[in-house]
């Protein structure tokens, strides 16, 4: 997230996009209800009426699969009408023209049979999110665990910068993480292609630096591999053993049977848990582990603040 969760209360819209903060995040749903106490404005964009839609102003139910064209649409209008924050963009963006380009072809007439929205409400929306003072855009596994989830956080985030809604208080990209600690795995580096501090892989002075401070002689210059790449790789032999902590793929992963396969595949599978699985029930080996009320530690809560528990 880029701005702290307490933050939402004083913001004047809250944008929340494929993201149901009553079921997931209790603590997150608060803070919007607080910030509709204090006079913002709340758009839902879902294909559900999710709870937070209840107390919505605007609640733009859109056909599963239409994200960017509703996104790229509300760019088009925001252009289009110059309520963009101009300063801004000159000074803290680059591609405006490139996607400007992007975003004229999407009237919002020419997407309304792919989102199921008429372009009134795209228009209104697009209005209301540009002309707020401070706007808040939240998302969750609605957007991220879905095959267009990264054009449409980049989408988002374009919307965001078009209107200068980063780097100030109560606005911002604020995505709400899925799983406890999550924030603080990838901060340690538990990414295919960083480091400790999201210090990238690719670049030699990055390499030199924690071959340096890890006592080796060396590190790899190529990136790990990402998860949903386990089944192909380990079908070519590329992957031959996997080492799974915390996690559960055989109960949660979308395509179970490339799993299962991928499984079948490897030479070794390690699991280290405080629970037997599905997983751990597939492992060759299975380590013991302990709880969070058993060792100490740091949580990274999504908006990078942080409480060490001991």
């Amino acid at each position: 997230m880029s701005n702290a969760i307490n933050e939402i209360d004083n913001t004047d819209l809250v944008f929340v996009f494929g993201y149901n903060p009553a079921d997931s995040h209790p603590i997150v749903a608060n803070h919007v209800i607080n910030a509709k106490r204090n006079g913002a404005k709340i758009i839902v964009c879902d294909p559900r009426k999710i709870e937070t839609a209840r107390i919505a102003d605007m609640h733009i139910a859109l056909k599963n699969g239409s994200n960017i064209a509703l996104l790229n649409a509300m760019g088009h209008v925001i252009i289009e009408e110059n309520l963009y924050d101009k300063a801004f963009v000159a000074s803290r963006t680059e591609g405006f023209e490139e996607y400007s380009k992007i975003v004229e072809g999407y009237t919002p007439e020419s997407v309304e049979e792919i989102t199921g929205v008429s372009a009134q409400e795209i228009r209104q929306a697009a209005r209301m999110y540009a002309s707020a003072k401070s706007a808040a855009i939240l998302w969750g596994m609605g957007v991220t665990q879905f095959y267009q989830g990264v054009e449409t956080v980049r989408s988002l985030t374009s919307l965001a910068m078009l209107t200068g809604n980063l780097g100030k208080p109560s606005a911002g990209v604020n995505p709400v993480r899925g799983q406890n600690n999550v924030q603080g795995a990838c901060d340690m580096g538990a990414l295919p292609d960083t480091y400790p501090g999201y210090q990238y892989v690719k670049f030699p002075e990055n390499r030199e630096k924690f071959a340096k401070a890890w006592g080796v002689e060396s590190l790899p210059a190529h990136t790990g591999y990402r998860i949903s790449e386990l089944p192909h790789r380990a079908a070519h032999g590329e992957v031959r053993a996997a080492y799974i902590m915390g996690e559960d793929p055989l109960q949660t992963d979308a395509e179970l049977s490339a799993v299962r396969k991928a499984f079948e595949d490897l030479e070794l599978v390690i699991v280290q848990d405080i629970f037997m699985t599905k997983t751990a029930s597939a492992a060759d080996v299975i380590l013991p582990s302990t709880s969070w009320g058993e060792h100490e530690g740091v949580f990274s809560a999504a908006d990078r603040g942080f409480q060490r528990f001991f």
